[in-house]
């Protein structure tokens, strides 16, 4: 669907500038808190479709899927990874249609409590929040055991190298949003060519290009099997092997919606942010269907070299890929994707210390949080919620304890429910935006972008979520019941519930009616940004010379971007 400006047509009465001199009146218009900066509108295109495409490729895939492999076989990874990802896709279609729209610094937090209720808005901000900054933290200490296979423990305490990381990614969100989009951008670029080159290895493999010669094709898909029934046998043990990788393919999938936080500092995002929702379809069927079909092609579940990747902690001896290129025969490439592991990590360090930032800087915005940390300086840099999320980094440094150690996993475990239920709040927000836009005459022709399968798709999407939250782990129950794994899988859900109901009692916050859902304050500013960004590019434009590389550039390159 191509991206129209008639939105910005659309000026009712109310549609006023919301945002007033702050250091006059330091707050109040549109729902959120305004001072004297602003998050800067520093992203590009080409930034936040890498970060689309590249955001979410990290060791779920390269290294989570083994788990998932040995447990239920290759055909029960395809089908869940493929199940999982039309969902996510749907998603985030959803979120790209409210973020076209009207793309606000508060991301999704936002929108729940602008187009659906206050206390949702509340509720998935705090939650949000909360697993950010546990997962930034692991995904240090992640990356300290990548170097150990290089320098031993026994040579360098982990906390040196959990303390550079630590530093680097705080000084990288702290020198501004531009600097932030370059790292980013190359580091994606680097996590896109190493997923392509482990595609094509395995293909290569699959059809007998390996030193030994052999056309795997769908060899281990006859023997040993292509579903390992899970718990029971027959059809019921078949079925439960695929539900078990449901779980697997959701973490694997977590992070996707990091676009919908970068809205509030992208260039013309009516324009951006709906390409890089299409390129996602794409991302999904390629970097993960493919690879996981591929995998399931070059290695049998029941693989000694399988069975020993599940047991390590990280790094590429925990690849199920490597797994593979060791059964065909290659040597040296371990190193080479070690390597490539360390740069995920550091990558996703890196976005999940700016998701936990913007996340508390959102609350702030809109008076759920403590307002000094709505402020930005000059740079446009939420200093005050970089440094108080930075904070909690600094948990890292219990993984340097093996007496801790256990005790942070907990808190990992727990978070990661918070995912799902982040997609569950951005699909039941998306469900009430369209019946307030229907409401208030706002068509479809109207919308900058509008979500493939409308508002149906939100609801089947939000149906197998539901479902998916509520029946991740029930292997809990059997074959003897696991409190520790039914806490941790479990807890996340009545917080979240808990917070919902606890703010609407105690702010007696009614749920917003269509009718009287906001989708105007501060739109007409984001028309003149845009507005004023299309007129500088074509001024641009005029001035500068045609060229044979242009046009290359232009005719074969400028749709990604």
């Amino acid at each position: 669907m191509e991206t129209r400006r008639s939105a910005s047509g659309i000026s009712p009465d109310r549609d006023q500038a919301p945002y007033t001199d702050a250091e006059k009146h330091n707050v109040v218009a549109g729902d959120e808190l305004e001072f004297s900066h602003d998050l800067h509108r520093g992203l590009k295109a080409r930034h936040i479709t890498m970060i689309a495409i590249g955001g979410a490729i990290g060791t779920g895939l390269i290294i989570g899927t083994g788990s998932a492999l040995a447990k239920a076989g290759p055909a029960s990874i395809l089908i869940s990874y493929t199940i999982v990802g039309f969902i996510v896709y749907l998603v985030m279609c959803a979120l790209g249609e409210m973020a076209a729209w009207l793309p606000l610094g508060s991301g999704f937090t936002g929108y729940a409590t602008r187009f659906c209720d206050p206390a949702l808005g509340f509720s998935l901000g705090w939650t949000y929040w909360f697993k950010y900054i546990i997962v930034t933290p692991n995904q240090l200490t992640a990356a300290a055991l990548v170097i150990q296979v290089w320098v031993p423990r026994e040579k360098v305490n982990p906390g040196v190298f959990i303390a550079v990381f630590l530093v680097t990614i705080i000084l990288i969100n702290y020198f501004g949003i531009k600097l932030f989009g370059e790292f980013e951008f190359w580091l994606s670029t680097i996590k896109i060519i190493t997923i392509c080159g482990v595609i094509l290895i395995s293909l290569i493999l699959a059809c007998g290009g390996g030193p030994n010669g052999e056309a795997t094709g769908f060899k281990y898909w006859r023997d040993p099997g292509a579903i390992k029934p899970y718990i029971t046998t027959g059809a019921t043990g078949n079925f439960l092997a695929i539900w078990s990788t449901f779980v697997t393919a959701t973490f694997a999938y977590l992070g996707t919606e990091l676009v919908g936080v970068t809205v509030g500092e992208a260039q013309n995002p009516r324009k951006t942010i709906p390409r890089a929702i299409r390129l996602t379809f794409y991302r999904i069927l390629i970097f993960y269907c493919l690879s996981v079909f591929l995998l399931g092609m070059i290695l049998p579940y029941d693989s000694p070299d399988l069975l020993y990747a599940t047991k390590q902690s990280a790094g590429a001896n925990a690849s199920p890929f490597v797994a593979a290129i060791k059964l065909s025969g290659i040597r040296h490439l371990p190193g080479i994707l070690n390597a490539c592991i360390l740069l995920f990590v550091f990558s996703a360090s890196n976005s999940d210390l700016y998701i936990a930032s913007r996340t508390i800087y959102g609350l702030a915005l809109e008076g759920k949080a403590p307002k000094f940390l709505a402020k930005t300086d000059k740079r446009g840099v939420p200093i005050y919620a970089l440094g108080l999320s930075a904070s909690f980094a600094l948990l890292a440094f219990m993984n340097v304890s093996t007496s801790s150690k256990e005790v942070f996993g907990y808190f990992v475990n727990l978070t990661t429910v918070f995912g799902i239920l982040t997609w569950i709040s951005i699909l039941v927000t998306h469900i009430f935006f369209v019946n307030a836009r229907r409401a208030q005459g706002i068509t479809d022709a109207q919308m900058p972008y509008t979500a493939p399968l409308g508002k149906a798709g939100s609801i089947g999407a939000l149906s197998m979520c539901c479902i998916i939250a509520v029946f991740k782990n029930f292997d809990v129950f059997t074959p003897k019941f696991n409190a520790k794994s039914f806490v941790t899988g479990y807890l996340g859900i009545p917080l979240y519930l808990i917070m919902i109901f606890g703010y609407k009692i105690l702010m007696k916050s009614p749920p917003i009616r269509p009718e009287q859902a906001d989708l105007f304050s501060g739109k007409d500013r984001i028309d003149r940004e845009e507005e004023e960004f299309l007129r500088q590019q074509e001024i641009k434009r005029q001035g500068q010379a045609p060229g044979g590389g242009r046009w290359f550039y232009k005719t074969f390159i400028s749709w990604l971007f």
